[in-house]
């Protein structure tokens, strides 16, 4: 009895600490695109705007966070390196997925040449490195952020798309699809009432994750210099800036780092529990 009870409660617990921890990711990210979206306003500060007197003073009232080796005031940096990161992340993963999806779905729909077609070409973009077609945009590009958008958003589109086409095949051949078709239903409501509510769920994950990469790549890309360029307030060209001053002042690295955790950790605790598809 104790073992048949333990396991009809176990999965109520396992749903109740999913719920919990997709609500801490969706509260925290919901705080830092709000932080992103005010605060540079609130905070008061020009994120350019030097000050030699005031190089690497700890926090205080006028500067919540400190300020860097130029005086520049952290806090307004942060958060217009959120602003930038978040901004296009999301145009990123707006920018793949629409297209991907309905790629995904027309493949699944009409097969035959033109579900070969665009397999071949999803094959073709996948077998490219993302980040070998990211470097090549910025290369084209330096130091401009639409050369990011774009290599970002050509490498995400694949997975959109993948993953659309096999679940839009699964979900076309069922019986209620068919049934739906000989009453007469068109495809708009076979949209609504049957895809969406099938790939919708797996769409969001993909999403999620596909955020968390771009964040990271923008980050990553910044750090070694082919990204975005001083004096551009961004965390990967922050982490660049300040890394010669880890003795002096370790709360000045430790900031952007932070920020770029907590935002990846915010990301990926919104799709908690759930199986990448």
């Amino acid at each position: 009895m104790n073992a048949m009870a333990h396991d009809e409660t176990s999965p109520m617990k396992q749903r109740l600490a999913i719920s919990t921890s997709r609500m801490a990711g969706l509260l925290l990210f919901a705080a830092l695109g709000g932080a992103a979206a005010f605060g540079p306003a609130l905070v008061g500060h020009d994120p350019a705007s030097q000050s030699l007197l005031d190089a690497r003073q700890g926090p205080s009232a006028e500067h919540l966070l400190g300020t860097d080796h130029l005086g520049r005031d952290m806090a307004a940096r942060l958060l217009s390196g959120a602003r930038l990161s978040l901004g296009l992340a999301l145009l990123s993963v707006v920018s793949a997925g629409i297209p991907g999806a309905l790629l995904g779905v027309l493949a699944a729909r009409s097969g035959g040449w033109t579900d070969r077609l665009l397999t071949a070409f999803a094959d073709a973009v996948l077998a490219l490195p993302g980040l070998l077609l990211v470097l090549m945009l910025a290369a084209i590009a330096p130091g401009s952020w639409w050369a990011l958008y774009v290599g970002i958003s050509l490498t995400l589109w694949v997975e959109y798309f993948r993953y659309t086409r096999q679940r839009a095949r699964v979900v076309l051949a069922a019986p209620q699809v068919e049934a739906s078709r000989m009453l007469g239903f068109g495809p708009s409501l076979i949209l609504r009432r049957h895809l969406i509510p099938e790939i919708g769920p797996g769409l969001l994950t993909i999403a999620a994750f596909g955020a968390a990469t771009a964040v990271t790549a923008v980050a990553a890309l910044g750090f070694v210099s082919v990204g975005i360029r001083p004096p551009q307030a961004e965390w990967g060209v922050m982490m660049t800036e300040l890394l010669p001053y880890w003795r002096e002042a370790p709360w000045l690295i430790l900031q952007p780092v932070a920020a770029l955790v907590l935002t990846v950790l915010a990301l990926h605790l919104s799709v908690g529990g759930m199986r990448r598809p």
